[in-house]
């Protein structure tokens, strides 16, 4: 059953968005398997479109190895990623690949006030960028709230919202803002679904909007 809301949960973009919108979409998975209770392993993977689905603008892999401080609640992870960017040429329809090594350590906090679950995450990447090196913290702040339970449990809708922050370690400082918000259904302790909208604030006065389209997958 949970491999079949998964596959479903994967062609769910390319069944209901159209071919010729210029919106963004980012269709996410996230995966976690606990190890025991002190170790877990994470893995996703990110397809980044320009528009609603075909023209790529980045794939991204990544993993890593958790360690819980205290159980569900603080998680130290040590992991690396890769990145495909096709980012475009000035204003013609050519493409440049550009490929990427990440390695990164983060930090994940989690409270919960009243019926709001709030997550802190503080992320450092080295970033391997062809020939270049680069250095970026990341910020990140989350919140989650259940809509018609009074806390997320099985069969459970509820709203997410989060703010990110990226800071260069050089000359520009600030890289971009990631703001988004959006509804979320937990169907069991395995298997939640998320879409929402994010907005991109990027260096130099640029943003850029997309749709985010999002399964959490936990065994």
């Amino acid at each position: 059953m949970k491999k079949h809301f998964l596959l479903l949960a994967l062609l769910l973009p390319f069944l209901a968005i159209g071919q010729d919108s210029n919106f963004g979409n980012w269709i996410i998975y996230f995966g976690n398997k606990k190890i025991d209770n002190k170790w877990n392993l994470h893995h996703e993977v990110q397809y980044r479109n320009y528009n609603a689905i075909g023209d790529l603008e980045q794939l991204l892999l990544r993993t890593g190895l958790g360690y819980n401080l205290t159980e569900n609640n603080n998680n130290l992870l040590l992991g690396y990623g890769y990145i495909l960017s096709e980012n475009y040429i000035g204003t013609t329809d050519d493409k440049n690949s550009v490929n990427e090594h990440r390695i990164y350590q983060q930090f994940i906090t989690r409270q919960q006030i009243n019926r709001v679950g709030v997550q802190h995450r503080y992320r450092f990447e080295q970033r391997f960028v062809e020939a270049d090196f680069k250095l970026r913290f990341r910020y990140f702040l989350g919140l989650n709230v259940p809509l018609n339970n009074a806390e997320i449990i099985d069969k459970t809708i509820y709203f997410s919202a989060y703010n990110e922050i990226f800071l260069n370690t050089e000359n520009n400082v600030f890289d971009r803002n990631r703001l988004y918000s959006g509804l979320g259904y937990k169907l069991n302790k395995s298997l939640k679904f998320e879409i929402g909208y994010m907005n991109q604030f990027l260096a130099g006065g640029k943003n850029r909007d997309q749709l985010n389209l999002i399964t959490f997958f936990n065994f």
